[in-house]
């Protein structure tokens, strides 16, 4: 096939929201093509249209979009310290100012407000949007843009909070957030319902055919509670495209259901699982020797973003729930909580929340289900009047302690090319814990040594919108997961409806698709932080156009036996690329510095966030966990380690 007909078939040249002037544009430039109205994917013209730069809406490149990190590249890959000439920001200093306006910024700032009443504080971040890795996505369903879907493009879902701190869930209650409503807004029989399963897909190029097979995969109950499989493993691994010996060890991985390791106590048995990788695990323990079967397998970690020998086989097993969980003899995994506390926008909504609670016009009144299809009022962001500002596009350069000034702390900054530099009474740095020793100069080396470590995972978030889903119920499959393709994970979007926002009602409604890829390098003797290394450099040399060529080759390979035109189908697409994603956890496999007791002083994130005088760190880094009750609570933390007035 020609590249002109590869183009041609996979409808790169559509014309889907502008995405040509999108990719290669800054905010001011794209943002004032793009002002849609905000509405639910069946209630139309509901709300009046925004009005000026919309980052909600933006489609092709977003996450790490571009403009917003070349400042801090310079900093940390050129290593530049000279940002003349410094302009004077505002004359009077804020009481505090804090870096990074993600989760952990924004709580970091409602808990000293709360503290301290009237205070003046101000947000900076390099992105052109608030919520850091809880972002989201505005897309059109239809091809007037008339109609809008919402979706998540990074912070998906409030996790377990029934295990939430008293701190966590007295937020949560602050902001209006019903962890109720959510029993009756998640449609959990959705899947069921509609007959969907889930399902592995084997791709042409890797496997020699296009296969998609349902499968009960364990990790998909406890995520997405799809149809059982009709067709047991058997009948399901004899349709997959691999040779009669995979498909017999396939097979006995799993359905085996004898101990292997019966002659270990309880207590050697978790040490073992723990020293060894899952890869290991199946070659010794369970006899696995055929090549296809680990390719199978290879990328099932997922969002570890690591390959299957740079994971421990008992976090393959015990929290990512991979094959050979009763091969190993553990005891009865305990049922997780429901995996519903999912607005539309994911974690985006509690961003909103924390925004509308310091800057009361910024976001309209209402619950969280009355604001879900309002627009964030971004003019209202960073006025003068305000006692917390926002201040988007600005990525801080240098935070210094200083002596005789108008303050103890002076930041540094800079926005559209021009340095400026504000005085403060205190900071929290609330940003990646890599860029922190190169902004904060004066920390010291030790500390600047234990900030390094942290090697965030690198993700790519994509949404496609879609025209229907026809496809899925022909398919009967809902989730997939892809092994040896360029995402591991696609699935029909979580089925939520909340307020005047309804998730699709038939197939012939419009979705979102959301699809995931977790680069790194498999079996090159790599360990995990060295993958995710690996992975982010691939992350930012891949252009917006190869990622979606993949995105589409993948869905149409995937759904084409089943009616779906990619040319035809696609409305929009959005990529979120997060070279640096989700907090690294320590890895038994290569961290010798790993504890049990994560609290102990000489781990490396509790050696890194200590407090600097007038300066404290907060962030997920600094707790270790990619999970939000983690980011609220280090913002806590931060605060409240900052020297009394």
């Amino acid at each position: 096939m020609t590249d002109k007909l590869r183009r041609l078939t996979l409808g790169m040249d559509a014309q889907i929201s502008r995405r040509d002037i999108i990719h290669g544009a800054g905010l001011a430039g794209a943002g004032m093509l793009i002002t849609p109205g905000l509405t639910g994917c069946t209630d139309t013209g509901a709300n009046p249209p925004p009005t000026g730069a919309y980052p909600p809406a933006l489609t092709g490149l977003r996450g790490n979009h571009v403009g917003s990190f070349e400042v801090a590249h310079q900093i940390g890959f050129e290593r530049r310290t000279d940002w003349t000439p410094i302009a004077q920001g505002e004359s009077a200093p804020f009481d505090l100012v804090v870096v990074g306006a993600g989760i952990s910024g924004l709580s970091a700032a409602y808990f000293y407000r709360k503290k301290n009443p009237g205070a003046k504080i101000l947000i900076l971040d390099n992105h052109d949007d608030f919520g850091g890795h809880a972002k989201r996505n505005e897309m059109p369903a239809d091809d007037d843009g008339d109609t809008r879907l919402i979706g998540y493009g990074g912070g998906q879902t409030l996790q377990e909070p029934s295990s939430y701190s008293p701190l966590v869930r007295e937020l949560l209650d602050e902001l209006g957030v019903d962890l109720e409503l959510f029993e009756t807004a998640y449609d959990y029989d959705f899947l069921r319902r509609n007959g969907l399963s889930g399902g592995l897909y084997f791709n042409k190029e890797r496997w020699g055919e296009d296969v998609t097979v349902p499968f009960d995969l364990g990790f998909f109950e406890d995520y997405l509670p799809v149809q059982p499989s009709p067709l047991s493993f058997a009948e399901a691994i004899a349709k997959m495209p691999l040779s009669d010996p995979g498909k017999e060890q396939l097979t006995h991985l799993f359905t085996i259901k004898d101990d292997l390791l019966a002659n270990y106590s309880a207590q050697e048995k978790e040490a073992y699982l723990y020293s060894i990788s899952y890869r290991t695990f199946l070659e010794e323990v369970i006899g696995i020797t055929e090549p296809e079967v680990f390719d199978v397998l290879q990328d099932m970690a997922g969002d570890t973003g690591a390959g299957i020998e740079a994971i421990t086989a008992a976090t393959a097993l015990e929290f990512i729930g991979l094959p050979g969980y009763e091969a190993a003899g553990l005891p009865p995994a305990e049922p997780m909580e429901r995996y519903i506390h999912h607005y539309p926008d994911g974690i985006a909504t509690v961003a909103r929340l924390l925004v509308r609670s310091m800057i009361e016009d910024a976001v309209p009144p209402g619950t969280p289900a009355q604001i879900l299809t309002k627009p964030t009022r971004y003019a209202n962001l960073d006025r003068p009047q305000n006692d917390v500002r926002i201040r988007l596009s600005s990525t801080v350069v240098k935070v210094d302690q200083v002596t005789g000034g108008p303050a103890p702390v002076a930041v540094t900054y800079v926005t559209d090319g021009q340095a400026y530099k504000i005085d403060a009474r205190n900071c929290v740095l609330a940003c990646n814990h890599s860029m922190i020793p190169h902004i904060c100069p004066g920390l010291p080396d030790e500390q600047k040594e234990a900030l390094s470590f942290q090697e965030k995972t690198p993700i790519l978030y994509t949404n496609v919108a879609v025209r229907n889903w026809r496809a899925w119920k022909d398919m009967g499959i809902g989730t997939v997961v892809a092994p040896g393709s360029y995402y591991i994970h696609a699935k029909m979007d979580f089925p939520v409806s909340m307020g005047d926002y309804h998730y699709a009602r038939s197939p012939d409604d419009p979705v979102i698709i959301h699809l995931e890829r977790f680069p790194h390098v498999n079996n090159a003797g790599m360990t995990a932080r060295e993958q995710a290394r690996a992975g982010r450099m691939e992350l930012l040399t891949t252009p917006f156009e190869e990622i979606e060529a993949q995105t589409r080759a993948q869905l149409a390979g995937m759904l084409g036996g089943h009616g779906f035109d990619p040319a035809r189908d696609i409305t929009a697409i959005t990529v979120n690329r997060w070279g640096h994603g989700y907090a690294y956890s320590y890895n038994y496999l290569f961290d010798e510095v790993y504890n049990d007791d994560w609290n102990d002083p000489q781990m490396p994130h509790m050696r890194a966030r200590k407090p600097f005088g007038h300066i404290t760190i907060a962030n997920a880094d600094a707790g270790a966990i990619a999970l939000f009750y983690c980011a609220v609570e280090q913002g806590h933390r931060a605060v409240e380690e900052l020297p009394v007035a």
